[in-house]
């Protein structure tokens, strides 16, 4: 297998770093580089028809993209710890916070990234109003998730640390990255983050 990925700060490849890191696997990551136009050259777009990063390429040449899907094709070779529920409801759960985390925490860092950061205005029509305006959604989205931690956890999905974990940790990173931080008083979240920032797994391959 080979993983193509880029480093910090990308987000995406970053999940599946972490993910191979709490696995204890070892699956190295060849490097496209995003600010050369790697990922968008004709090698890559033969792997990753939307140009895209990470993508998993199999021995048989079949290549998976989409994080999330590279990590449950891995969770299959390596079940231990299990990163995506032990049974039925934790899949589930774990399931319904990995949406919930794309949907309400991703999106407002997502169209921050696209339309109000200097890194990103050369390559696209930025709307800056638009843009700003998802500070005010992505703190919102932070207290929401402070709140839901404060009644729940230790982790996103309960007791144990997971996937959903995952990609709340590197959507606030990159979130950071880009110029967005946690509300102060959001001490659940505050508190979540330095339980998974003080992780090996967090620093892995960066």
């Amino acid at each position: 297998m080979i993983l193509y990925g880029e480093r910090n700060p990308a987000p995406n490849p970053r999940r599946v770093r972490i993910f191979i890191a709490e696995k204890g696997a070892d699956l190295p990551e060849t490097r496209v580089e995003i600010r050369r136009g790697e990922h968008k050259s004709e090698a890559h777009r033969a792997r990753n028809s939307l140009g895209q990063l990470p993508t998993l390429v199999l021995d048989d040449g079949t290549a998976i993209s989409e994080s999330v899907s590279i990590c449950r094709y891995l969770e299959r070779l390596y079940p231990d710890p299990p990163m995506f529920g032990r049974d039925a409801l934790e899949a589930a759960l774990i399931d319904m916070w990995i949406r919930r985390i794309e949907f309400q925490l991703m999106t407002p860092v997502g169209m921050f990234w696209r339309h109000a950061h200097p890194l990103t205005a050369s390559l696209l029509t930025q709307y800056k109003d638009f843009g700003e305006s998802n500070r005010e959604a992505y703190a919102r989205a932070c207290g929401w998730l402070d709140r839901e931690l404060a009644a729940g956890g230790p982790f996103i999905a309960g007791a144990a640390y997971s996937m959903a974990d995952i990609v709340a940790q590197t959507t606030i990173d990159f979130a950071s990255f880009t110029g967005l931080e946690m509300p102060e008083s959001a001490a659940a979240l505050r508190d979540w983050h330095a339980r998974v920032d003080a992780r090996p797994s967090a620093s892995a391959n960066s």
